[in-house]
């Protein structure tokens, strides 16, 4: 079973992001990697950054969380209380020009440990990927910028952005408006899907060694592009789920589970060997489902983000919460570190949640 080790909440200075804004419904509007640290004590490095309200620059931070043996404080059901924190640190990043909203953001790791690697995207598909030093100290050094392959035309909407778990060079890129999904290796265009709905999530499936798959939610479809085949227009699968309910987020286990979830309030957890839905868990949220994340600790638990201002943590095989928090507002952006279970949400009201999640024992 999991437990949480420790839950911290702080406030972000309003210099630092006067007007915050939600960009869309499913935007990640935040990116966390955290960093473990032995002085006298554990501590807790975590990088977390934030759009301001105009979306051209970035604001960072490094908040020291004490990861002893700290009690958490518990309420109804099984609900986290915060302990009250303070930032740190903090610094504007100003080298990501983007002239729309930025809609989603995310931190990646290279073959080197001195550097982390960030992906900006706008509401228009405008890419921007920078590197960034892991001792707090802003690189001023841009790595590639790509503009939209239909050079902005059109409308805005949302746009989202991952990395190849195996290849930081490698992204996609998806946009709403434009119903597409463009693979670039650094500013080199590699292929474009295109999907039959205005597309939701996307990420890159971890199978083996290989990490050429795409799994995209849209409309009220899962579908499944590979790079490696020209038919159908690189899509392999797609599986339908309720009609007339979005799925708004998609996330892969590192035991090959695919899990979905959407404004039906329903997470469903695909086997993708032969690609049928090996659970369900019905009406979990009481909001619409915009994020979804299994555990690094343990793929039998996941971490569903609602619309509103609650996160919980359960066992998915089970359908049975083990814990959960809320935010003092609605949620404009949630992240979970891709190796540790440590968890950052950001609240419209300023408030950043910070939460580390450990392998508990059995009750």
């Amino acid at each position: 079973m999991l437990e949480a080790r420790s839950l911290k909440k702080a406030v972000v200075p309003s210099r630092l992001i006067e007007y915050p804004s939600p960009a869309n419904l499913q935007s990640n509007r935040l990116s966390l990697h955290v960093i473990y640290m032995l002085v006298t004590t554990e501590l807790l490095a975590g990088f977390m950054l934030l759009p301001a309200a105009i979306s051209t620059e970035f604001w960072f931070s490094l908040p020291p969380v004490s990861l002893g043996d700290s009690l958490v404080d518990k309420g109804k059901d099984s609900l986290l209380i915060p302990e009250q924190t303070q930032v740190v640190e903090s610094a504007m990043v100003n080298r990501c020009p983007h002239r729309s909203e930025i809609q989603t953001i995310v931190l990646n790791e290279t073959e080197s440990s001195d550097c982390l690697i960030l992906g900006s995207v706008d509401s228009y598909g405008h890419l921007i990927v920078s590197r960034l030093g892991t001792d707090g100290k802003d690189v001023e050094r841009l790595t590639f910028s790509v503009s939209p392959q239909d050079f902005g035309v059109g409308e805005g909407g949302w746009a989202g952005l991952c990395f190849s778990p195996s290849q930081w060079s490698t992204t996609a890129v998806a946009h709403s408006f434009g119903k597409t999904i463009d693979v670039f290796d650094q500013d080199l265009h590699l292929r474009t899907f295109r999907t039959l709905w205005y597309p939701t999530a996307v990420d890159f499936l971890q199978t083996g060694n290989e990490t050429s798959v795409l799994a995209v939610t849209e409309g009220c479809q899962l579908s499944i592009w590979d790079l490696r085949v020209n038919e159908k227009g690189g899509c392999v699968q797609r599986i339908c789920g309720s009609v007339g309910d979005i799925l708004y987020t998609v996330c892969n286990s590192s035991t090959g589970n695919i899990a979905v979830g959407g404004s039906d309030r329903t997470m469903t957890v695909y086997d993708p060997r032969r690609w049928a839905a090996v659970a369900r868990w019905v009406n979990c949220s009481k909001y619409e489902i915009t994020g979804i994340s299994f555990s690094s600790v343990d793929p039998n638990y996941v971490y569903i983000q609602g619309v509103d201002y609650e996160v919980f943590c359960g066992e998915w095989k089970e359908n049975k919460k083990a814990f959960s928090f809320r935010g003092d507002s609605n949620w404009l952006g949630f992240s979970k570190c891709r190796s540790k279970d440590v968890l950052g949400g950001w609240c419209d009201s300023g408030s950043i949640f910070i939460a580390d999640v450990v392998e508990g024992k059995e009750s």
